[in-house]
Order: structure tokens, then sequence, then C-alpha cells
């Protein structure tokens, strides 16, 4: 799978580009704010059906402009295909011409893993961003799980409206059993889903460390342990029941599939708490190495890498063992400095100013 062209009008600081890459490995350098990772963005935007850093779409626009259009056209095995998003008074999306009802059509059409320096953080941060991560994952690969989590958390959000309407004008409690029951079904079914996938991880997370760590001087062992209260459905509820008179001072559900976590131990110590900024970004490295296996085999054919400033937060070390062990990928990379390769297939664009200008003979 690979990105053939991008096009963009009005999205950032892009006024009009158009960018052809190649199938391999694909650079983009220059200075700070001038655009680089707008690129990814755009990708990330077709291919996931939002933006992995703008709070509010109309951010995605242009100053002074009233919408934003991006197209990808790409490759697969068994098809080509251009997705198209427009953004103005309303985000549409198109598949092949044809305008989408659900993001969920959408999602999973163009297969990514992003890597970026704030990563780092699903590791040292709180358990929002470890779900995030497995999240984004598994919807790429199951539309059918990202419905589910919207679901789930609009039983959430009427879940906790309803709680604060029993202390405020003191409504029958008797409707929490109708949405406890919901919560607990989907619950269970998201529980499956990460389930099967934590398990993928766990079976192939010290090989993959392994490979990262090869030129380091120390051997580790790395075990991924998922947090859950949500294994059983009736554990479920009787979590839930256990938990109403809290969840009523509080005004929100504090237990569910909401809650999950999952942690990641180095030498049977949590690296979170105990690990070293090099075995934290290690570990970053290793879960996203372990996340491009994962999908290639889910799909059939290498997804593409997305590496926003790539250089910032890895030594060479990381940076070469990284680099060498990716196979067939179609790798996009943001930095400061032009990289050196030794390998086919690779075109590099310098970036100024929302003008991006391919370097020829390289």
């Amino acid at each position: 799978m690979y990105i053939t062209e991008i096009n963009l009008k009005n999205f950032r600081n892009y006024q009009q580009q158009k960018v052809q890459l190649d199938s391999g490995i694909n650079i983009f350098y220059g200075d700070n704010a001038q655009g680089k990772t707008n690129l990814i963005e755009a990708v990330f935007l077709c291919s996931m059906g939002k933006s992995f850093r703008a709070k509010k779409e109309k951010e995605l626009i242009r100053f002074n402009e009233l919408s934003t259009a991006v197209q990808i056209d790409y490759e697969r095995q068994d098809r080509n295909g251009t997705i198209k998003a427009q953004i103005g008074e309303k985000k549409e999306f198109f598949i092949n011409g044809v305008k989408q009802t659900k993001i969920s059509n959408v999602v999973g059409k163009i297969n990514i893993v992003t890597f970026s320096p704030d990563d780092i953080k699903m590791i040292k941060g709180g358990p929002d961003g470890r779900r995030k991560f497995m999240d984004m994952m598994i919807s790429s690969l199951k539309p059918n799980y990202l419905y589910l989590l919207n679901h789930y958390n609009r039983v959430l959000d009427q879940r906790n409206s309803y709680l604060k309407q029993i202390v405020k004008d003191k409504k029958s409690e008797q409707f929490l059993e109708v949405l406890d029951e919901q919560l607990a079904d989907l619950s269970y079914q998201i529980y499956e889903y990460r389930s099967r996938y934590f398990d993928k991880f766990a079976q192939i997370i010290q090989e993959t460390h392994n490979i990262i760590t090869q030129n380091t001087k120390t051997e580790e062992s790395i075990k991924i342990k998922y947090l859950s209260n949500s294994k059983k459905k009736q554990e479920f509820l009787q979590n839930l029941k256990q938990n109403r008179a809290l969840d009523l001072a509080r005004g929100y559900t504090s237990t569910g599939i909401h809650r999950d976590d999952f942690l990641i131990y180095i030498n049977k110590k949590a690296v979170s708490v105990y690990g070293s900024q090099g075995q934290q970004r290690t570990t970053t490295l290793t879960l996203k190495l372990c996340e491009l296996r994962v999908v290639t085999e889910e799909i059939g054919e290498s997804p593409i890498l997305l590496l926003d400033d790539f250089m910032s937060e890895l030594d060479e070390n990381r940076r070469k063992s990284f680099l060498e062990n990716l196979q067939n990928n179609q790798v996009i990379i943001t930095c400061t400095d032009n990289i050196e390769l030794e390998k086919e297939h690779i075109k590099s664009f310098y970036v100024e100013n929302g003008t991006v200008t391919e370097e020829r003979g390289k």
C-alpha cells in the first residue's frame, strides 16, 4: 500500500500544493513552522477521518479562506483509490468521488502507523493516551469496533447526564438499570477486541524490543499488561451497582471500559515510573514496530509509516535500528535536516513557507 499523490487546497499554510510521492521513503525537511507536519496531518485526516492535533476542524482552513480540501490518491494490492476531505461549514468525505455518510466508511481505507515526539507521552502520561493508541489502531482495522466505541461513549454521556438529574431533579434510579445493561454489553464487546490485540502485542513485544535495542549493551526483559474490569459482563454490572453511590456523588461513571489501561514493564519495573528517558523512548519505538507488524498481518500488506519530527527524540542508534527494520513500507518523514540513507526509492522534498520543492537527483 502506498500514496501516489497528495493534493492540498487552502489547508493550513498551503494555498495550493500537489506532491507526488515515491513508494519507498519520502523525506520532507526544512526549518520549523514551515508546513512539514501539515503534510502528515493531511494524510492522517484522510486515513482516520480527523486531525491528530486540531481542537477545532476549522483550524485546518487556511487563514482568511472559507473552506479547505485534501485529496489523497493511493494504491493497494487489490485496488487503487482516492479519498477527499472537504471542510467548510461541515466536514465531508468522498471515496472515489462518492460522498460518504459515515466516518467509519473512510477509516481504514488507507492504513497508517504514526510516530511523533509526543508519542513518548503515551508511556509517561495518563491512561487516556494509551487507550487512544490502541483504539486508533483497532478502529482502522475493524470498523465495527469504532461503531461500538462511539455507541458506548453516547450511552456513557447519557448515563453521566442522568446521574446529575437524579441528584438535582430527584429522578428515579430505575432508568440507570437500562443504561447499565447497555454499557455492560458494549463494554464486554469492546474488551473482546482489545484483549485480542493486546494478546498479539504480548506475543511479539520481546522480539520487537530486541530488534530496537540490538545496538545497546544491556539485555532487557519487556512485558505488556492490559488492565480492565470489563472482562465479564456480569462482573461489570456488579461494579456499576457497587459504585452507584460514588457515581451519584461525583456526577460521572467511575468504572468501565473508558477507564482501561495498559502498562509496560522492563525488567519487571513499570517503564512509566521507573524507566529512564532512553528506555521510555525505546519502549515507544517498540510499541510502534509492534503496531506496524500487527497491522501488516491483519491487512496482508504493509501500512504507510508517518514519522513526524523523526530526528528530535532519538539518538543515532535508535534511528538506525528503526529504519533498518522497515521492509516494504512507504515512509513519510519530516525533519529539520535532510537524511542520508543507503536505500533505494528515496525522494527528498524541501519545505519552506507552505511550498514543497522536490529535490532532483537524490
